[in-house]
């Protein structure tokens, strides 16, 4: 839980809610909410359907790092090069825009087509 506030204390501007599996390691939940001041809900066991988009992002993620790879393992420098390229890829559900765009509230596509 103390990870989570790190990481997400500097974004408590834009993180409003979070919706978390019913498992053990989200029993602080109240904490957390106390901590970055937001709303915490969870979805209901086997309806991955609730949590759509990060079931969608798990999936993009999985292109880099299959489910055999253990991810305890993987490197941040590893890491880093996927996620950029999945922080700079539109998504339907952001109106095409990229996540970093979405996130930066930039005004200009930073997308680049190429052409031939």
């Amino acid at each position: 839980m103390e990870e989570q506030v790190r990481q997400l204390k500097p974004h408590s501007d834009k993180v409003l809610t979070i919706t978390q599996e019913d498992g053990r390691e989200f029993a602080y939940h109240e904490k957390l909410s106390e901590e970055l001041e937001l709303d915490v809900y969870f979805a209901h066991p086997y309806s991955s359907w609730q949590r759509g988009l990060n079931e969608n992002t798990n999936g993009l993620f999985r292109q880099y790092f299959p489910k055999d790879r253990e991810l305890l393992e993987v490197k941040p420098e590893e890491l880093e090069p996927a996620a950029d390229i999945l922080n700079h890829g539109p998504r339907k559900s952001l109106n095409y825009w990229t996540p970093h765009e979405a996130y930066y509230g930039t005004t200009e596509s930073l997308t680049v087509a190429l052409g031939s």
